[in-house]
């Protein structure tokens, strides 16, 4: 298969884009990237980053941010960063990517645990979070799309436990090769329109 994975340098991706790149071809795009640039708040920068890479059979996003911070401390600003990049993002890939999917193709976007147990300060990524959740079910009930749509909603990964252990307190660190099969599942296997939850 042919997989274009959005934001393959970060800690999820980094691990995703190693897996993939031992049996298919792998495009890694992101911000840094500098044949495969794309910013995933911008349309046509998410446009542009199709109309290169042609058709693929599959697109993993990895990539999307949103602001930390006590409620009554979020702008709506702030707000705006969670939703134009990892909500918003997300779906603009779903909806131009589409267009440059194979036949039987596939598109995982990835959540987070805060969707099902936010934690404090996590109001504006659990909000958007949720929000992908919906999106990917209500996706399924529309057929002629003729695309599979997935997220993979992990816990805090093992990579990351260092940065975010005092935002996670009691909660269960997921090995890195347990976050991957969400992406396998959903990339290799036939799900669509499903939250692929590892939580434990």
């Amino acid at each position: 298969m042919k997989i274009l994975i959005i934001g393959g340098n970060g800690i999820v991706g980094r691990h995703v884009t190693a897996y993939f790149s031992k049996n298919h071809e792998v495009i890694v795009a992101g911000r840094s990237r500098d044949e495969f640039p794309v910013d995933i708040t911008q349309t046509r920068s998410i446009q542009a980053l199709f109309e290169k890479t042609g058709r693929v059979d599959a697109v993993i996003c990895t990539a999307g941010e949103a602001k930390w911070a006590p409620f009554t401390d979020l702008s709506e600003e702030d707000f705006a960063i969670g939703i134009q990049s990892k909500l918003m993002g997300q779906v603009n890939i779903v909806r131009l990517g589409r267009h440059f999917l194979n036949p039987g193709g596939s598109i995982t976007l990835t959540t987070g645990i805060l969707a099902d147990d936010p934690v404090p300060m996590t109001t504006s990524a659990a909000m958007v979070n949720g929000a992908i959740h919906s999106f990917v079910k209500a996706l399924a009930l529309e057929s002629e799309t003729g695309i599979r749509v997935n997220a993979v909603s992990s816990g805090l990964v093992v990579d990351a436990l260092e940065k975010y252990r005092d935002y996670f307190p009691g909660h269960h660190p997921i090995p890195m090769d347990k976050m991957l099969r969400g992406y396998i599942r959903s990339v290799e296997g036939k799900a669509n329109g499903e939250v692929i939850r590892i939580y434990e």
